[in-house]
């Protein structure tokens, strides 16, 4: 009796550290971003805060209980507060946040830590597609590069509902490499700044 009741548990045991390795999570979540731009040139500083907000849909492949690999598709509103436009028509100058709304992809490795594995610090790149840029209504998409490369950070932690899904809670940033103006005066470039504290729901496949 006492062998059956080891065996059983021993199987038990294996069953529950194989179910780590090859999981595969999905899920969503939706954050409140902080933005603004960093400029270097004649006047070289960061631009004022825009507050915004994102929405995603996260997957993660685990290769073992500890590491996993992470993407995302953000609906990602950056761009900065304080800036102002020229109507080419009429040359009025408005003032208002500027709007840079992108589709961002970042690709992460997400290391798991603590007793239970439920806190995560990921790090890795992303890409970012503009699909939107005005200043008070002005459209000043042509002004910009429709790419974005950079470096992607985030740490967070997940909360079991049940044994399939949990919430999580996380903040994440990311910082640009590419020059997001197409073209500038005075040889200077500007870089997209990010940061978002993120609420979302994870189930496991």
């Amino acid at each position: 009796m006492r062998k059956i009741t080891f065996i059983a548990l021993l199987l038990s045991f294996i069953t529950i550290q194989a179910q780590d390795k090859g999981d595969i999570e999905i899920g969503g979540n939706i954050g409140l971003n902080g933005s603004n731009i960093a400029v270097n040139g004649n006047e070289t500083g960061q631009t004022d805060t825009r507050t915004s907000f994102n929405i995603a849909a996260t997957g993660e492949y685990y290769f073992s209980d500890r590491w996993g690999i992470k993407t995302k598709l953000i609906y990602d509103q950056k761009g900065w507060g304080n800036s102002f436009a020229v109507n080419e028509i009429t040359g009025e100058r408005s003032t208002g946040d500027a709007i840079l709304n992108y589709i961002s992809i970042p690709a992460m490795a997400n290391w798991h830590f603590g007793k239970k594995r439920n806190w995560y610090l990921n790090f890795g790149l992303y890409a970012a597609f503009l699909t939107k840029a005005e200043i008070a209504s002005i459209d000043t998409k042509e002004a910009y590069n429709t790419t974005d490369f950079g470096l992607a950070l985030g740490i967070g932690v997940k909360f079991p509902i049940s044994e399939k899904a949990k919430i999580f809670l996380e903040y994440d940033g990311q910082s640009g490499f590419s020059n997001i103006i197409k073209t500038t005066f005075d040889n200077s470039s500007a870089r997209n700044g990010r940061s978002s504290l993120n609420l979302g729901v994870l189930f496991t496949l």
